[in-house]
């Protein structure tokens, strides 16, 4: 088996650890080593899972060949991350659970680094960049192109020919709507209905969803 860490000792880190285990009850995979995290208070610190073996500077002097998944619910925290990572002995492999239902998997292409939690529908001809973090239950139309480091909460419902770009944020049972675009930096708030092109950098909330304005 591999070796394997998370990156990120919250809730979320736990929850990817367990999608890893059952990975490893189909076909034995993943050796998980421990956890990396930023916060000096959680050095140390154990879970059922692992202990939190280092920080972002441990990461780049590993000395071994090393898979890590991240587990960093900010889509700007992440690619902050991500960024600083030059390690060559570092891999970041796509987790997917294996309860995940492909409606053809031959015509889905994939980058590195994504996580697709438990549950999740995935259409035909679906195209996923690079660091994406999908929690369970979402769904993907077809013709669905989603760029880099987007994070999706549970229950997203993105409709077919739907093209997102790069660092948003879907709440919980957020929907988009069908063939629309969705840029950069752009946040959805739970529950909420897209029906129209959104602005980059902006923040919707609603059914439908109208763009918030800062006081």
């Amino acid at each position: 088996m591999k070796d394997i860490a998370i990156y990120g000792f919250g809730g979320y880190g736990r929850e990817i650890a367990s999608i890893i285990k059952v990975i490893n009850s189909v076909e034995p995979t993943w050796n998980i080593i421990g956890f990396f995290d930023d916060d000096n208070d959680k050095q140390g610190f154990k879970n059922e899972y692992g202990e939190v073996i280092g920080n972002l500077e441990t990461v780049n002097n590993y000395d071994k060949p090393l898979s890590i998944v991240m587990a960093i619910a900010s889509p700007n925290v992440l690619w902050k991350i991500v960024s600083q990572i030059n390690n060559p002995n570092i891999s970041f492999p796509n987790i997917i659970a294996p309860t995940v239902f492909f409606f053809d998997k031959e015509t889905f292409n994939i980058g590195k680094g994504n996580v697709i939690c438990h549950h999740c529908r995935i259409s035909t001809d679906v195209t996923f960049g690079n660091f994406n973090l999908i929690n369970g239950c979402s769904s993907f139309g077809h013709d669905v192109k989603l760029g880099d480091y987007n994070m999706m909460q549970p229950e997203t419902r993105i409709s077919g020919e739907t093209e997102i770009g790069n660092k948003n944020f879907f709440g919980v049972r957020c929907t988009v709507l069908q063939g629309l675009k969705i840029g950069e930096n752009t946040r959805i708030g739970a529950g909420s209905f897209i029906i129209r092109k959104t602005k980059d950098g902006q923040t919707y909330f609603g059914n439908p969803a109208k763009m918030l304005k800062v006081e």
